[in-house]
C-alpha cells in the first residue's frame, strides 16, 4: 500500500486556484470509486473481468498454473466463464474443453442474463445436496419401492434416458430441453448414460455427478415407450392420475414415478405434458423419467406457469440453446484432444472458417449431384464463397493456392468425401473471380472413431465456424450453429422433389433449433389449434412448416 504524502507545512495547505486542473480530477476519481458498487449492482449484465479492469480495479485470477498465465493480449484471456454462465469450481485439468473451447470461437455477442446465472448457481447447490451418491438421493430412491409418492420431500428428480437408435444431435437437443425443464421445476437432473454415450462429456455440475448410478430401481429404461404402464398418458387413462382439481391433488395419491414420453410418435394424451393443469399435478410426482428425441423447449414456453421464469432467464428468447448448450455440453478430455488437434492443425490459420453441414434423409429423391448444385448456388448467390471463373486455367489457380488462403470451408456429412471432393475439385480446377483462394477441409477419422464420438467432434468443429450453412431439419446443424451463436443459412428442401429449391437457401431470423413434432392440442383453448399463433415469440420454423421455434 502506498504511504501517505507528507505535509510540507504545519498549517493547512491553501485552496487550489480556480485555474488548477488537479482538484477536479481528484474529485472525479473519488466519485468514480464511490459509485462503483452501485454501478455493479444496477448493471443489467454481469460485468466481465475486462469491464472491471477498465474501471481501474485490480482483479486477481487464481489459476491452476500461475506461471503459465499468458499476457493480457493473448486470446486465452477472453472470458472463459462465458459471462458467468460457467462456475469456476471445476478444475481445468478435469475438463479441458470447459475453459478452452471458447478460445476457438469469437466472443459471443449474446450475454447470459444475471437471473439465468443466479438460477444456475442455485441449481448447482441443489445438485450437490441431492445428486447421485448423496444421502438425500439414497433416501429418495427408497420412495420407488412404494406404490405412491411421498409428500414434503427434500428432493425431486428428472431422469433423462436416450431413445434407442437416435442420433447424438437429437439426444443433445432433448437433453438441453430436459435440463431446462428440471431448472424450471426445481428437479435434480440425472442422465442415464448408455454404453454408446460413455466417455463423451465431462460432468457439467461442480462437485457432483449427473450420471444415473447402476442399480436404479426402475429397470429397462431404454425399453420404456408409448405403451408403458407408467407413461403419463396411460396413468391418466387408468385414472391413477386425475387433473380435475390440480391444486387439490395430494402427492400421496400419485404414483411413485411417471414416465413422460415425448418422442416424435407421441399421442395427444402424452402431449398434455405441455398443459398448465397437468404440470401442476406432475410437480407432485417425486420421480419423472423422460425420454425424447425432440427439442421440445418451445413447448415449455407455452405453459403459462413457466412464462415469467423463462422471460427472466432468457430476455432474448432466441438464445436458449446457445446458453444452455454451452453450459451443459463439454467434450471429455479424450474427445477434446481430437477436436483441438484438428482445429489447431487445419482451421486456426484461416481468417474465416465457413461450415457446411450436409444431412440427407431417407426418402429424399434429390440426387447428390443436384444437392451439390444447390449448395454452390447458395454459397455463391449469398456471397458466402467466391464464384469460380470458368475461363481461368488450372495453373493460375495452382499459383493462387500456393499463397496463404484466408478462407476455408469445413464440410461435414454422412458422405463427407463426396461433397468435399467435389467442392475441392471445383476450386482447384478454376480460379475465383475475386482471385481469393479457398481451402476445403474435411474432418478425418470416420473409420477410427465411434459414431457418437465422430458426431461430437464434427459438431464442435462446426461450432468454431464464423458462417454456417446447414441442411434443413438437421439436428447436427442445429447443435453446431447453436453453440456458435450464429444464424445459419438453411438449405431448403425443394417443394417439388424433382425440381431445384428456389431460393436454394435462406438465412434464419433465429438461431434456435426447431421443435420438429410439436403438440397439436392447444391447452388454453382446450382444442386442437395452431400453436404457432399463440405467442409472438413461438412461431413456425423455416425448414419444418408445422414445427415450432423460438424467436426474439
Amino acid at each position: 500500500m502506498d504511504s501517505k504524502p507528507t505535509r510540507p507545512h504545519r498549517r493547512p495547505p491553501p485552496l487550489p486556484s480556480k485555474t488548477s486542473g488537479v482538484w477536479p480530477v481528484a474529485l472525479l476519481v473519488v466519485l468514480c470509486f464511490a459509485a462503483l458498487p452501485l454501478f455493479l449492482a444496477l448493471s443489467r449484465a454481469r460485468p466481465t473481468l475486462s469491464d472491471v479492469s477498465q474501471m481501474g480495479v485490480t482483479v486477481t485470477v487464481h489459476d491452476e498454473d500461475p506461471a503459465g498465465t499468458p499476457p493480457e493480449s493473448s486470446p486465452a484471456n477472453r472470458d472463459r466463464l462465458l459471462g458467468g454462465l460457467l462456475s469456476p469450481d471445476i478444475g481445468e485439468s478435469a475438463c479441458l474443453s470447459r475453459y478452452k473451447s471458447s478460445l476457438h470461437r469469437k466472443p459471443s455477442p449474446h450475454s447470459p442474463s444475471p437471473y439465468l446465472v443466479s438460477r444456475l448457481r442455485k441449481y448447482e447447490a441443489l445438485h450437490r445436496k441431492c445428486g447421485p451418491g448423496t444421502l438425500f438421493y439414497k433416501k429418495s430412491l427408497m420412495q420407488l419401492t412404494s406404490a405412491y409418492s411421498m409428500g414434503l420431500v427434500e428432493c425431486t428428480y428428472l431422469v433423462w434416458t436416450p431413445c434407442g437408435g437416435s442420433h447424438l444431435g437429437d439426444r443433445m437437443l432433448s437433453m438441453a430441453s430436459a435440463f431446462l425443464y428440471a431448472l424450471l421445476t426445481h428437479r435434480v437432473f440425472v442422465v442415464h448414460v448408455t454404453d454408446d454415450m460413455a466417455g463423451l462429456f465431462c460432468e457439467p455440475f461442480p462437485a457432483a455427478s449427473w450420471e444415473l448410478p447402476a442399480g436404479f430401481l426402475v429397470h429397462n429404461l431404454t425399453q420404456l415407450g408409448r405403451g408403458s404402464e407408467h407413461s403419463y398418458a396411460n396413468l391418466l387413462g387408468a385414472k391413477k392420475i386425475k387433473t380435475d382439481d390440480p391444486a387439490g391433488v395430494r402427492s400421496e395419491s400419485l404414483p411413485s414415478y411417471a414416465y413422460v414420453h415425448l418422442e416424435h410418435d407421441y399421442q395427444q394424451s402424452d402431449q398434455l405434458f405441455f398443459c398448465d393443469d397437468d404440470q401442476t399435478v406432475l410437480a407432485k410426482v417425486n420421480w419423472l423419467i423422460l425420454r425424447s428425441n425432440l427439442y421440445f423447449t418451445p413447448g415449455l414456453f407455452l405453459v403459462p406457469q413457466f412464462e415469467d421464469e423463462l422471460r427472466w432467464m432468457f430476455p432474448a428468447r432466441d438464445t436458449v440453446f446457445h446458453h444452455i448448450g454451452r453450459y451443459l455440453f463439454h467434450p471429455s478430455n479424450k474427445v477434446w484432444e481430437l477436436i483441438t488437434r484438428y482445429h489447431t492443425s487445419y482451421m486456426a490459420k484461416f481468417e474465416e472458417n465457413i461450415g457446411i453441414q450436409i444431412t440427407t434423409f431417407a426418402g429424399s429423391k434429390v440426387s447428390s449431384e443436384e444437392y451439390f448444385k444447390q449448395i454452390v448456388a447458395c454459397t455463391s448467390q449469398e456471397k458466402i464463397l467466391p464464384e469460380i471463373d470458368p475461363n481461368a486455367t488450372s495453373s493460375a489457380n495452382e499459383a493462387a493456392l500456393a499463397t496463404t488462403a484466408s478462407k476455408a470451408v469445413l464440410v461435414s456429412s454422412a458422405q463427407p468425401s463426396e461433397y468435399a471432393e467435389k467442392l475441392k475439385a471445383m476450386y482447384y480446377e478454376h480460379a475465383t473471380v475475386t482471385g481469393e483462394p479457398v481451402s476445403v477441409l474435411q474432418p478425418a477419422g470416420a473409420g477410427k472413431q465411434a459414431p457418437n464420438q465422430k458426431a461430437l467432434v464434427e459438431m464442435f468443429l462446426q461450432s468454431y465456424c464464423d458462417v454456417s450453412v446447414v441442411s434443413g431439419r438437421s439436428t447436427v446443424g442445429y447443435v453446431g450453429h447453436g453453440l456458435a451463436g450464429v444464424k445459419p443459412w438453411l438449405l431448403l428442401t425443394p417443394t417439388n422433389r424433382t425440381a431445384s429449391a428456389n431460393p436454394p437457401c435462406i438465412q434464419t431470423t433465429s438461431m434456435e433449433p426447431c421443435f420438429h413434432a410439436p403438440p397439436s392440442y392447444d391447452c388454453r383453448a382446450k382444442k386442437d389449434g395452431d400453436l404457432g399463433a399463440v405467442l409472438r415469440h413461438v412461431r413456425h420454423c423455416e425448414d419444418v412448416g408445422d414445427g415450432l421455434k423460438l424467436y426474439d
